[in-house]
């Protein structure tokens, strides 16, 4: 089981800094190269910079919740939720799909929904994918 984790490149779990401008005050960020990869493709998906995106992100969870707490691993969970979101089907793979396109309130209640459900089932082995071949 761990073999599929272990095997990841390092370089996607070493960490970077990156200086932010938000609202004139240069910040700096560390995430794992991976984390910002991810967010290097949803910033793509709506035309954006990452810097753009994490403005974005940033006033958007202020006017929400009013402050932000440690907004590195926030944007973590960004990265991780984006993903899962797509594994669930919930927000399309299709890098060419803008997320502001989306309904968010379409995908939030689907989120909902699988939770409500509980864990999907486990995809059966691939070969009980396989057609059966009949000898004749």
């Amino acid at each position: 089981m761990c073999k599929i984790f272990i095997s990841a490149d390092p370089s996607s779990y070493e960490s970077r800094t990156r200086s932010v401008r938000l609202h004139g005050v240069v910040t700096s960020l560390r995430l794992e190269n991976l984390h910002w990869a991810v967010l290097e493709e949803i910033a793509g998906r709506d035309g954006m910079t990452v810097a753009q995106l994490i403005e974005k992100l940033y006033d958007e969870l202020v006017a929400d919740r009013g402050a932000v707490g440690n907004f590195s691993s926030f944007l973590r969970v960004c990265a991780l939720r984006y993903e899962n979101l797509i594994a669930q089907g919930l927000i399309p793979r299709d890098a060419g799909i803008p997320i502001r396109s989306l309904d968010a309130d379409r995908v939030l209640n689907g989120l909902q929904q699988g939770q409500q459900q509980g864990p999907r089932p486990a995809a059966p082995p691939p070969e009980a994918r396989l057609p059966k071949r009949h000898l004749n």
